[in-house]
């Protein structure tokens, strides 16, 4: 990401309780309790003083969001849960898909073409389109 200093993400443990409690309009007591509860899980410091990430805070204001639909703290829970699995099952299925792009492109006497807006073009073996958004199309060998 642009201006963004080196090794920092939306993941990096950075901001103090008070700080997070003030961008996800909160009171430091009430991260403390979903602290507790396991709703939000922040990293810890040498001296175990809490640090939230950028993450945290948007899933503190999910927190507080589900609340004030009057969903009950373990309903909330229990959905967060299932929002984390599905990110992680999502991020599974990309690495699958890659790897299986990888061997089918990887095999012997594949003929691959891409279609996309510039047209068709023949691809080599290992290759990729250079356009985003092109449909790529294999034969495999005829019998």
């Amino acid at each position: 990401m642009l201006g963004q200093p080196e090794g920092l993400d939306e993941t990096s443990p950075i901001f103090s309780i008070a700080a997070a409690a003030e961008l996800a309009g909160l009171h430091a007591q009430t991260l403390r309790q979903y602290d507790r509860l396991g709703l939000v899980e922040p990293a810890r410091t040498a001296g175990n003083t809490r640090r939230y990430s950028m993450r945290d805070v948007g899933r503190l204001r999910q927190v507080q969001l589900l609340s004030s639909e009057g969903v009950s703290l373990e309903g909330i829970r229990r959905i967060l849960d299932m929002s984390d699995e599905n990110r992680e099952l999502r991020a599974r299925v990309r690495e699958l898909e890659t790897a299986l792009a990888d061997a089918v492109m990887q095999q012997q006497g594949r003929r691959i073409f891409a279609a996309g807006s510039a047209g068709i073009q023949t691809l080599r073996a290992g290759a990729r389109p250079s356009k985003p958004g092109s449909v790529v199309l294999w034969r495999g060998p005829t019998r």
